[in-house]
């Protein structure tokens, strides 16, 4: 029993290696393949869990071991708690491993076992998207974003429907492995090949019918690449600030429609500093617009509290448009259940800011050009929970800040979640990053044009003159890879009654 955890244990690791920056997917064949086979080895549902949360254990702490890498900032008081991070996201979100397992478990034929575990592990990735303000980082149909032909269906069924079908593909080899008969091998085999040939053929047709032709609208996208312990440096604020305008003036300024900068960019509050909106005009094209983020205050029955903000500011320094960030990090901009947590927590969530949220995704109208929608750093990352529900944009601005995860694979996986969001809304995005990979993505999640990660610079692109597609996910939402799951499920129990 206890070798089978640390088995489980290992096996959550290696799977890791087949997600985003590092796209390794034969490892998943074997991972999934062979917990499934331990999976199959339970002798009650107790067990049947602990494989489950070891497992998840494993991979959850491998998967989000990035996340640490902001207490390195200020080593000296958080850098202890590092390890903390690591056991931390391994024994909570390991949950959402340990429950499909639990509920699989009376799924005795395996081909039930194989389809029950695939529909419940997509199941509590969605539930992983929204339980306790949700985090679904890292949904397992990530690992086919190596490919732009793979990722297509998730304008059908979303990242959920990937998942769905990487699961159920990856670990079809369980089957023959288990049984070792012709009827096991020809479902194995088929399963991998009909699965992964509709998705490259889906994509492929998909891809090759895309408008790639751009518009007129011209953006500047400024990545000033400031060191995490630098941006908020009380020496160095006017020198950042004055980075951001030197770079946004660069030669073909008057050409520009929108200059955009990132998440907090501005660190004065300009509502209260006129004498920084003044300077900051200087980075505006005549004609144009300058997208910034920053913090400004909110009244509140409490006094003025921050807001993780965008503003959109005009030459002559009136601001005709701003957006407040409404999903909050836990743990980042708000402690959630503070007035419960023990005394010796307390002085470390005192760093934290209590920040006010704002009413959600909206809309965004200036001038004559195409609407759009803003979304700050992780906001990005929710399945069908980017854009309003009526009145939607035509392109979306991702401003975000990766500079607190150094040379880890969090800003790449940013970035994949970014690129899967086009795709399942069909619209274009441009996300601009102090410091990650500010890049602009097409509908289809093409990454157009990038600045890589730590690199200072700017990057002029076009919006592509059909910023905004159709897709029957932006339409009926997780309704579809839903629906899958439960034809997953329904199919799991004509197999209930026979022999394995």
């Amino acid at each position: 029993m206890e070798h089978k955890k640390i088995l489980c244990f290992l096996l959550g690791m290696l799977s890791v290696r087949a997600l985003p920056p590092f796209y390794e997917l034969p490892w998943l064949f074997l991972t999934l393949s062979s917990f499934l086979l331990i999976l199959n080895s339970a002798q009650n549902q107790r067990q049947s869990f602990a494989f489950g949360y070891w497992f998840g254990f494993g991979f959850f702490a491998c998967n989000l071991s990035w996340i640490g890498n902001a207490l390195l900032i200020d080593v000296e008081r958080f850098g202890g708690l590092y390890p903390l991070v690591l056991l931390a996201s391994g024994a909570f979100f390991g949950l959402f491993i340990a429950f499909p397992a639990w509920l699989s478990f009376h799924a005795k034929n395996i081909y039930a076992r194989w389809l029950c575990f695939s529909a419940f592990w997509v199941i509590f990735e969605w539930i992983r998207s929204f339980i306790l303000t949700g985090f679904p980082w890292n949904l397992i149909g990530s690992s086919l974003a190596f490919s732009n032909e793979l990722i297509q269906f998730a304008s059908v069924g979303g990242t959920y429907g990937l998942s769905l079908l990487l699961l159920l593909a990856c670990s079809a080899p369980f089957l023959w492995i288990k049984n070792k008969d012709r009827n096991s091998a020809r479902t194995s085999v088929g399963s991998i090949v009909l699965i992964f040939a509709f998705l490259y053929v889906f994509g492929l047709i998909r891809l090759h019918t895309a408008d790639t032709q751009d518009s007129d609208i011209k953006i500047r996208i400024v990545q000033p690449a400031i060191p995490q312990e630098m941006k908020w440096n009380r020496q160095k604020l006017e020198e950042n600030f004055a980075e951001h305008i030197k770079l946004s003036q660069s030669p073909g300024l008057e050409d520009i429609d929108f200059v955009i900068w990132g998440e907090t960019a501005t660190p004065f509050a300009l509502d209260f500093e006129p004498q920084y909106m003044e300077k900051i005009t200087a980075a505006i094209p005549n004609n144009g617009y300058l997208i910034t983020g920053l913090v400004r205050y909110v009244l509140a029955e409490d006094g003025l509290r921050p807001a993780n903000s965008m503003y959109i500011i005009n030459k002559q320094g009136k601001i005709v448009g701003y957006y407040d960030k409404s999903h909050l990090v836990p743990f980042g901009e708000y402690i959630p259940l503070k007035a419960y947590l023990p005394q010796w927590v307390r002085p470390i969530t005192n760093t934290v800011a209590d920040f006010a949220a704002g009413n959600g995704p909206q809309t965004i109208k200036i001038g004559h050009y195409p609407s759009m929608s803003t979304l700050i750093c992780y906001e990005i990352i929710f399945p069908h929970q980017i854009l309003p529900q009526t009145n939607q944009p035509k392109w979306i601005v991702n401003l975000t800040n990766d500079g607190w995860y150094g040379n880890s694979q969090g800003p790449y996986q940013h970035l994949v979640s970014t690129s899967l969001r086009a795709v399942e809304e069909g619209k274009t995005i441009v996300r601009v990053a102090n410091t990650g990979i500010s890049a602009l993505i097409s509908p289809y999640g093409e990454v157009i044009n990038k600045i890589d990660l730590n690199q200072k610079g700017y990057l002029d692109v076009r919006l592509p003159q059909t910023p905004s597609i159709s897709t029957i996910y932006n339409q009926c939402g997780n309704f579809v890879p839903l629906i899958l799951c439960l034809i997953n499920i329904l199919i799991s129990f004509f197999y209930l009654g026979k022999k394995s």
